[in-house]
């Protein structure tokens, strides 16, 4: 894929998207860019769908709006705030003791270079990527399991995980794509590009797309 046709896929999928509903964690960062928002909703949002995740942080903001408040409430509170995401629990737990080292260690502030991110439990690449680029507006790349697929099934690149997706794109993306790419993909991902049975038919960048991994009918 050259560049020009790169671009040619990011300009259409921007027109599409304009009829789709963006991702929980960024209608959280578009309240404010609040970087503590930001963090504690992408940890929701991981193995839940984004209904349940922007119901689940709203709910938690409510209650916790700041670092200070979220350390010193009960599991019990948390875990009632946040249910039913997926592992609330542990999740709860997490929250938390973010929440707690950052009051302890950082002044309630929440870190932004993804590796400082890195070193909090519950905190992976996905999560300090879009902690850096929605909270703080630097760069980054943001790779879920949409954009890790979707890159991938386009032939922009050929890759194994998304960490090693995340890699690729750093070397190759285009800086002006870096923030935005995990939006668009993550859009067409839940409503174009699904995992099973892509909408290839409908399209608008099928002329480009080389289809790695779809199965072709007869």
């Amino acid at each position: 894929m050259t560049d020009r046709d790169l671009r040619e896929v990011m300009t259409r999928f921007a027109d599409s998207s304009r009829e789709w509903v963006s991702p929980a964690v960024t209608l959280v960062s578009q309240r404010g860019k609040d970087p503590f928002k930001v963090l504690v909703s992408c940890i929701l949002s991981l193995r839940t769908q984004d209904r349940t995740t922007g119901a689940a942080s709203e709910r938690l903001f409510s209650r916790a709006p700041d670092v200070e408040t979220l350390a010193g409430l009960p599991r019990e509170t948390v875990e009632q705030a946040i249910f039913p995401v997926g592992f609330y629990r542990t999740k709860a737990t997490q929250l938390i003791e973010i929440a707690q080292r950052l009051r302890d260690e950082y002044g309630g502030r929440v870190p932004d270079e993804i590796d400082e991110l890195l070193t909090f439990k519950g905190v992976g690449r996905k999560t300090a990527n879009l902690v850096v680029t929605l909270g703080y507006g630097k760069p980054g790349i943001c790779v879920d399991t949409h954009v890790h697929r979707i890159c991938n099934r386009l032939g922009y690149v050929t890759t194994r995980t998304p960490d090693e997706t995340e890699m690729a794109l750093r070397s190759k993306l285009p800086p002006e794509y870096w923030i935005g790419i995990n939006d668009l993909l993550v859009m067409c991902g839940q409503n174009l590009c699904l995992p099973v049975s892509p909408r290839c038919s409908i399209c608008p960048i099928a002329h480009l797309c080389a289809r790695n991994g779809v199965e072709r009918s007869r």
